[in-house]
């Protein structure tokens, strides 16, 4: 029945800005940006793949204006209710290249069981990680 998951979504406080920071900060390729009246339809993706992130402002036609405001606020405190986890080959060197590039960097790489790790958050207060993984173990 399922075969794919394809698009995924994230509110964000400021469309064109979100643009830039995954774009421009993070490296990810634009995919689509369309004007459906009431809403833009804006996608970005990780070069190379076809999962797309839907970088969603609340309004309408989902959200009327008040409630579209109190989902603002949520997501600028961080209580977006999911995460953006992307993966790397290398923890490190990806933490000190979004430093240098001034992304506000709370968290160290942390070694964890399953690799290396570390989170941020992106300009509208979305939680984003980034891992290196460990080999899994063979299966018995």
């Amino acid at each position: 029945m399922i075969k794919n998951l394809t698009i995924s979504q994230i509110f964000v406080t400021d469309q064109d800005e979100a643009l830039d920071f995954y774009v421009n900060t993070l490296g990810l390729e634009p995919s689509a940006d369309m004007n459906f009246g009431p809403m833009r339809w804006l996608t970005v993706r990780v070069p190379g793949t076809d999962r797309e992130i839907l970088l969603e402002l609340p309004g309408p036609p989902g959200y009327d204006p008040e409630t579209a405001q109190a989902v603002r606020a949520m997501v600028s405190k961080g209580a977006s209710g999911g995460t953006l986890i992307f993966s790397t080959d290398d923890a490190r060197a990806a933490h000190a290249e979004l430093a240098a590039k001034g992304v506000e960097l709370p968290e160290d790489p942390t070694e964890q069981v399953y690799g290396i790790d570390f989170g941020f958050r992106d300009p509208s207060g979305n939680h984003i990680r980034i891992t290196q993984t460990y080999p899994m173990p063979a299966q018995a």
